[in-house]
């Protein structure tokens, strides 16, 4: 494990206060995702300044900060989510594969195929856990025959660590299966149309720790095919899954690097005072 303790301050009680461990960093790939002056308006309001980042491809890029400050906002920009909102303007560029995603003649279907999202609570179909994952094939037409689509199911669910423990009932309801299993059957879902990017927002946030685990354990198995983006509250868990770390305050980016240094030798001290418990 790659760990490094602060000279720093200490907390109110004089005791020092420690970051969270940090993994091994791996290697990770090329930019996939290159966003240049971000910026997002709901109205009158403006709730993201100007960010710009390298997103790299085949690795875990980690959104922290506290509550309110944009996280969740900035990933909604990926694939375009903030389109359902009637006030929400989006200016700069997002580009995937040198490819700008808010371009006209890009379609927000065909693009939330490439860019799949993972919501905080598991919201699998009121479907069986077959044809919750046959969906998305169904319609972008990945299968063409039975046997095939059987065989996408398959693989996504042994993507996903789950084929194991739902072989034998899929044709049981996908709401039937535990929280945890549940948040694995909406990953295997994302799976199943190829994506290229997988959006994570709080996905472990409502799982009790043994599936919180699990879902570590996939999204560390997943980095490995995929560029993933996790938003989360936990920094041990952005410090477990994450190769990059981007730390948000107040609608503003404050720092983005790898995530060794963000935890262990932070260049803002607004970065320091957040991950060592001074506020958020």
């Amino acid at each position: 494990m790659l760990f490094k303790t602060f000279r720093h301050r200490d907390d109110a009680q004089g005791a020092a206060v420690q970051p969270p461990q940090v993994a091994h960093a791996g290697p990770v790939g090329d930019a996939k995702i290159a966003v240049r002056d971000v910026s997002v308006f709901y109205g009158d309001k403006q709730a993201l300044f100007d960010v710009s980042m390298d997103i790299p491809d085949k690795a875990v890029t980690a959104f922290i900060g506290p509550s309110g400050c944009g996280k969740s906002t900035f990933l909604r920009c990926i694939n375009r989510m903030n389109d359902t909102i009637p006030t929400a303007k989006v200016t700069g560029r997002i580009e995937m594969d040198g490819e700008d995603v808010n371009d006209r003649s890009i379609d927000p279907v065909v693009l939330r195929a490439r860019v799949g999202m993972v919501f905080q609570k598991p919201n699998p179909f009121p479907k069986s856990i077959f044809e919750n994952v046959a969906y998305g094939p169904k319609i972008h037409g990945l299968a063409s025959s039975k046997s095939e689509l059987e065989g996408v199911v398959e693989v996504a669910l042994k993507k996903a660590g789950l084929w194991d423990e739902v072989a034998d009932r899929l044709n049981a309801p996908g709401t039937s299966l535990s929280g945890g299993q549940q948040q694995r059957l909406v990953i295997a879902r994302a799976i199943a149309v190829s994506p290229e990017v997988i959006l994570m927002d709080e996905p472990c946030s409502a799982l009790d720790p043994i599936a919180t685990a699990k879902i570590e354990e996939l999204i560390d198995e997943l980095r490995e095919q995929y560029c993933i983006v996790i938003v989360t509250h936990s920094m041990a868990q952005a410090a477990r899954v994450s190769q990059k770390t981007a730390f948000f305050h107040l609608g503003k980016l404050v720092e983005f690097g790898p995530t060794e240094e963000i935890f262990t030798n932070p260049r803002e001290s607004r970065t320091l005072d957040y991950i060592t418990g001074r506020f958020g």
